[in-house]
């Protein structure tokens, strides 16, 4: 099944535009993943002046190798799926500013003001968080100095990088060990690195991993350092079974403890639970008048494509129901 989209006609199809400063949107979503790009098709759907903006259209779903579980596709990669949500929003004339790095979001009196790291102020009647969520940091020492010298976040990205290399994965989740499947199609030797005694992943990945001959698991074991000076060397681990420290040679280093919400611009100005989630109701509506949220950002369970897909759609009708009652 062939789901390659031909860019130069997407192009010439697409009636969005640039994100106006100039412009009073009836609606402005902040986060271009799925729940951002099927709010902005409801919005769009409804007749409402919509505006758009996020770090990347697609969001992380761009980096996921296999979607097997979007209803209409048995397989899709994530880049492909994501590159038909944007075509289908790109049909409106939504105005679109991608690459956007949201510094702050407030109130002058009704209506909503975002401003980017660039200084330019964006405006509307409601908001749409969408917002997502990014990997979590180890924070441990030389993790952020080796960041893209050995250290990453995405085996999707970086994977084919380390063919016939020793790689590292930590984290024996389902991030993880969906992790050590990708890598260890390339690497000659995968490590897993848990802290708990047993794997914390689903069942047909955890046993999907052990089938594979080159990933050894090491639990009870807790990532102390990463080493090296202009790549990665090695790491630094602690054996929490015999309580003393071990060093092993790796090429590579692939962090996947999960996910951990992107609220920090909304902190202020909605109420968040102790995860940092915005809390949201059955209509997505936040603790503030006229802002409204969807997708992993916010407190509904389940962290998939398709239930995000579905909170963007309600959120972009129930700002819409607000408008209507309110404008």
């Amino acid at each position: 099944m062939d789901f390659n989209i031909n860019t130069s006609k997407l192009l010439q199809q697409s009636r969005a535009v640039d994100l106006d400063p100039n412009n009073l949107y009836d609606v402005l979503i902040i986060g271009g993943g799925p729940a951002g790009l099927s709010a902005a098709v409801y919005a769009m759907r409804k007749g409402l002046s919509s505006g758009l903006m996020g770090t990347l259209l697609g969001g992380m779903v761009v980096n996921t190798a296999s979607v097997q579980n979007y209803m209409g596709f048995k397989y899709v990669e994530g880049s492909e799926l994501m590159d038909r949500f944007v075509e289908q929003v790109k049909q409106f004339e939504i105005g679109i500013k991608e690459y956007a790095v949201v510094t702050s979001v407030k109130e002058n009196g009704n209506i909503k003001e975002v401003t980017l790291k660039d200084g330019s102020v964006y405006k509307a009647k409601t908001l749409i968080v969408a917002t997502g969520k990014f990997p979590i940091r180890l924070n441990i020492p030389g993790e952020a100095k080796l960041s893209g010298k050995g250290v990453s976040y995405c085996t999707t990205c970086d994977a084919p990088l380390y063919k016939d290399k020793t790689v590292a994965i930590i984290g024996g989740g389902n991030s993880g060990v969906e992790s050590a499947i990708d890598v260890a199609n390339f690497a000659n030797k995968v490590y897993v690195i848990e802290v708990s005694d047993t794997l914390r992943a689903d069942h047909v990945l955890d046993a999907a991993c052990k089938k594979m001959k080159n990933i050894e698991f090491l639990l009870a074991h807790k990532a102390k350092a990463i080493n090296g000076e202009k790549r990665v060397e090695s790491i630094l681990l602690e054996d929490l079974t015999e309580h003393q420290e071990k060093k092993i040679e790796v090429d590579g280093i692939f962090i996947s403890i999960g996910l951990q919400p992107n609220s920090g611009i909304m902190k202020d100005l909605v109420a968040v639970n102790e995860r940092g989630e915005i809390i949201v109701d059955c209509n997505c509506r936040t603790s503030r008048e006229g802002i409204f949220a969807a997708g992993d950002v916010t407190t509904v369970p389940y962290k998939q494509i398709i239930i995000a897909s579905g909170e963007g759609a309600k959120a972009a009708l129930s700002a819409n129901d607000f408008l209507l009652k309110h404008t």
